[in-house]
């Protein structure tokens, strides 16, 4: 069966967007090394799971980066990646997904979840999508999290885990930690 993998930037004080949904706090901490590992991460998944805001977000950026002159050369293998895989799009709002190789699904999110699952491929990621991500928690459909916590703090913002009726027991993997600060912490939630 195939894995669900959520993959957050994240402050040290548990925000995931400052109040404003502003995400310029994390971009002065980006550097090669974490492009290679976000691409490395990237390659184990075949399918992109979004919800409506992060999936139009993406959907006007990457379709026109591989070609820009201007986007990192090192970076052309992820911009691949991203417009060639699956994306699926969580969303009671929306009508039609346009971006390459996109599927809107509406519905009982155990029961989307756990088809997708049993679909022949890799694992399925989940970047960005905080409402979604939020949905997946409550209902324990996550396997893994993948959180790239940064050296800075917020003191307020969209954080991630608020809203939980329950604990959500995780098993360290392991963790990398990047030359900018920053750290990946790899937990699973499931055994």
């Amino acid at each position: 069966m195939r894995k669900l993998t959520v993959s957050l930037n994240i402050t040290l004080d548990g925000f995931v967007a400052a109040e404003d949904e502003g995400l310029d706090w994390h971009s002065p901490y980006w550097t090669d090394e974490i492009a290679e590992t976000t691409a490395e991460l990237l390659s184990k998944a075949d399918t992109i799971l979004l919800g409506k805001n992060t999936y139009q977000a993406m959907a006007a950026y990457w379709p026109f980066q591989a070609k820009s002159m201007n986007f990192p050369r090192t970076d052309i293998a992820y911009a691949d990646m991203m417009n060639t895989y699956q994306k699926v799009v969580i969303s009671s709002t929306m009508n039609a997904a346009w971006w390459n190789n996109s599927l809107l699904l509406k519905g009982d999110l155990r029961q989307i979840i756990g088809n997708l699952k049993k679909q022949n491929g890799r694992d399925i990621l989940t970047y960005g999508s905080i409402s979604v991500v939020k949905k997946l928690a409550a209902v324990d459909l996550i396997d893994e999290y993948q959180l790239w916590v940064h050296p800075v703090i917020l003191g307020n913002g969209r954080p991630l885990f608020n809203g939980l009726k329950s604990s959500l027991p995780l098993k360290l993997l392991s963790q990398k930690v990047f030359s900018s600060g920053v750290i990946l912490m790899v937990y699973r939630s499931h055994d």
